[in-house]
């Protein structure tokens, strides 16, 4: 480190020379010297914000409505806004540290922070996330796909033909499918499924915002449906609650955790961007996360006000049971199949690597471990979504656990251990407020959720 005549710092950061002036400009490069694309050949603005919001919404749309029945809607909104700010921030401090090292991936900066226990520490967070999350893809795909294609037939076969075999189907949809896309070595080819993904999930959304003026409340209790049934919003169960308190609230904050992880995904998708600036991604990120967070809003308040305090922890089921044949309804559930289909693979792109660094390290890459690797956890993540028993699990577990982790905890330890910031900074105090929330919610939500099993298995 020298000082020049203008006064300005300059810092030798993997042989670059760089200002402070030059690196508090938010227009320069994250990287002088990234491994991503520096020219015409970057993703898109565009591509990028769509694969970052693919990265982001996946089934964590589908528990949403059931965090809010079990927090009311006023503080389903205020911890909603609260996590995605935190996520936001979160990105904001991983930008500034790949700013000032020059290392642009998680398990990278998990290393440079506690060496190589750290990098072990990330790169196994990383594939227990995603992991899990595929799991929860795959079943969602398993248990829907039968029930999409039966109620596209009339009348219903009958029998278990081959063809809604949730098995089989489950087998032919990841290796015809999911694999050849998981197979590309950059994401940024994924932009053009990312954007379909995000169309289906508006789509979603529109479909259960006009499917709350097709089913009646209070519910029939046979859950069959008549022209002449109407609401009647004065009976207790059709009136909206702002506060909930409950053993099952615990599953909101880990639900919320695990709808808005991006983090594994964002390095990689910034060194696929053109012209990578600092502003520049995080432009990406703040545009990503707001569209999200006001398609969950919209999903979640109207899935809610559909069912009240019967909303499914997967919403999609509630509409199984009173619109088992709605033209929309279908429509929607082929839908979501695709938008978490297409999923798969993006969120499958941190967790190879995590997994190929853990096993070679930063040796040059090789199409044999890169096919080998994509082949094994794809089959681990299949034969996992049969024993996955209730999708709320896997959000309440996977969001209290890992999800917190990589949201809160981990970008904190890492700007606290690496940032030339003074320690009474406020973006060194906002860090430590980080780590302590990231803590704090998932100890106790994971320790809640496992007393609910222990009184309720």
């Amino acid at each position: 480190m020298s000082q020049n005549d203008n006064g300005n710092i300059t810092i030798r950061t993997n042989g670059t020379v760089q200002t402070t002036e030059e690196r508090d400009n938010e227009s320069t490069p994250l990287l002088g010297n990234a491994p991503g694309p520096q020219g015409p050949t970057g993703a898109s603005f565009s591509s990028c914000v769509f694969n970052l919001m693919n990265a982001i919404m996946g089934s964590g749309i589908l528990g949403l409505a059931y965090a809010m029945a079990n927090t009311g809607i006023l503080c389903f909104c205020l911890l909603l806004l609260l996590v995605s700010s935190l996520a936001s921030y979160s990105i904001h401090l991983l930008l500034k540290l790949c700013d000032q090292t020059g290392i642009t991936s998680y398990e990278g900066l998990g290393f440079e922070a506690f060496q190589k226990p750290g990098k072990i520490m990330v790169a196994s967070t990383i594939l227990i996330q995603n992991i899990g999350a595929m799991s929860s893809y795959l079943f969602i795909i398993k248990s829907e796909l039968p029930a999409a294609i039966s109620s596209f037939l009339s009348p219903e076969p009958s029998g278990n033909p081959w063809y809604l075999n949730d098995w089989l189907l489950l087998m032919l949809v990841t290796f015809c499918v999911v694999l050849p896309l998981a197979m590309l070595p950059k994401i940024g080819f994924l932009g053009y499924t990312s954007g379909m993904s995000f169309l289906f999930m508006l789509f979603f959304t529109v479909v259960v915002v006009i499917k709350k003026w097709s089913i009646p409340c209070p519910l029939p209790r046979n859950h069959t449906l008549t022209p002449s049934q109407f609401s009647n919003f004065s009976d207790p169960e059709c009136i909206p609650k702002l506060f909930v308190i409950s053993s099952k609230s615990a599953y909101a904050v880990p639900t919320m955790a695990y709808s808005f992880l991006c983090h594994t995904a964002v390095l990689p998708i910034y060194c696929e961007l053109h012209r990578p600036t600092k502003k520049r991604m995080q432009r990406v990120v703040n545009v990503g996360i707001s569209l999200s967070f006001l398609v969950y809003l919209v999903s979640s308040l109207f899935g809610y006000l559909t069912f009240y305090e019967h909303v499914e922890s997967e919403l999609l089921l509630g509409y199984d049971l009173f619109l088992p044949h709605d033209v929309l309804v279908m429509c929607v559930r082929l839908a979501i199949l695709l938008a978490v289909l297409l999923t798969v693979p993006l969120i499958h792109f941190p967790a190879r690597k995590a997994a190929i660094m853990l096993i070679r390290g930063e040796q040059p890459f090789s199409w044999i471990h890169h096919v080998v690797v994509t082949i094994f956890l794809l089959t681990v993540v299949q034969l996992l979504a049969v024993y996955v028993p209730d999708i709320r699990n896997v959000f309440g577990v996977v969001g209290s656990t890992t999800s917190t982790c990589l949201l809160f905890v981990y970008p904190g330890l890492f700007y606290l251990r690496l940032s030339d910031d003074p320690l009474k900074s406020p973006h060194a105090i906002s860090a430590v407020a980080l780590v302590v929330f990231g803590v704090f919610v998932g100890l106790l939500s994971l320790c809640v959720i496992i007393v609910t099993w222990a009184q309720d298995p």
